[in-house]
């Protein structure tokens, strides 16, 4: 299996005082086979991450058709969970709905964040949305008492299935505090009241690793494929041999998986916008067609680009 790499889409343009920086986390939604909506996070002026989308040309989604020129939900308000950022995670339909699954930022005084997944809804095509409730859907319990991150919702017949970051210490590194994290698996009847049993789908593999991120699950063949980033626990924001790649795991049931890092089939570049790191991967499949959206160097800062499946 290899990838290749068709180039940059998108980077923020600092056109608004919302967004100054970084395009992270992209999520596509395949609105017909003309256009894609690409939504994703991107940084302001006072730092805080803003959701937004651009609309792409299906046939090549390099050339952006459209940039929405507002954010498309406003930050919670003060002490929830989603007061300090909103980034993108996952987006499914519901019957006329659209689900938009995303993870809320707010800060702590002990360790420099905390993060939840929020869920809104679009009943207008994707365009708009609204908070479904105040608070987060999937958040800390008593048996994951840290934070859940980036969650990728796939439907299955009558079944909702969420992989999604949790994360397990902080732990100091180098005097600094540094989040460790692996991929749990939940499932909902709804897409709202998630059933979770501390079910671990992707851990980490050695005492080296420290973070897995953005789960991208496909069902194909009678098997499920996920891509994910993951890094090392020390020195990875400017160590390229620590940063970001994107591994792959297989699965029968789409619980219990095999890593198979070697066969992701993509890596950094030797120049440019993805030479240091590569994450945040978000895979669809058209008309026969894996396509394959990741952020570059600096977790984004570089924008995000694509790559389509090598046959």
């Amino acid at each position: 299996m290899t990838w290749i790499k068709k180039g940059l889409v998108y980077s923020a343009n600092k056109k608004y005082h919302w967004n100054q920086s970084h395009a992270q986390v992209p999520v596509v939604d395949m609105i017909n086979d003309d256009v894609w909506r690409i939504y994703y996070s991107t940084r302001g002026l006072d730092n805080k991450s803003n959701t937004s989308y651009i609309e792409v040309d299906a046939k090549d989604p390099s050339i952006v058709l459209y940039e929405h020129d507002t954010p498309i939900l406003e930050l919670g308000s003060l002490g929830t969970f989603d007061d300090c950022g909103i980034m993108p995670s996952s987006i499914i339909n519901v019957g006329d709905k659209k689900y938009l699954y995303y993870i809320g930022w707010t800060t702590r005084g002990s360790v420099p964040y905390h993060n939840s997944i929020g869920l809104a809804v679009s009943e207008d095509g994707g365009k708009t949305f609204s908070k479904k409730y105040q608070g987060p859907i999937i958040t800390t319990t008593h048996q994951e008492p840290y934070f859940t991150g980036t969650c990728f919702v796939l439907k299955d017949a009558d079944k909702f299935k969420a992989w999604y970051l949790s994360c397990i210490e902080w732990r100091k590194v180098n005097n600094r505090v540094e989040p460790l994290y692996h991929i749990k698996y939940a499932e909902s009847k709804d897409g709202i009241q998630w059933e979770r049993n501390g079910m671990v789908a992707i851990e980490l593999q050695d005492a080296n690793e420290g973070g897995l991120v953005s789960a991208a699950v496909t069902y194909k063949d009678g098997g499920y494929l996920m891509w994910y980033g993951y890094r090392k626990l020390a020195d990875y924001r400017e160590n390229k041999e620590q940063s970001y790649r994107i591994g792959y795991a297989e699965s029968a049931d789409g619980i219990h998986w095999i890593r198979k890092d070697d066969l992701a089939g993509i890596d950094i570049a030797a120049d440019g916008w993805d030479s240091e790191m590569i994450s945040y991967p978000y895979v669809v499949e058209h008309h026969d067609t894996r396509f394959l959206f990741y952020n570059g160097n600096g977790f984004g800062k570089t924008g995000f680009g694509y790559a389509i499946q090598n046959k």
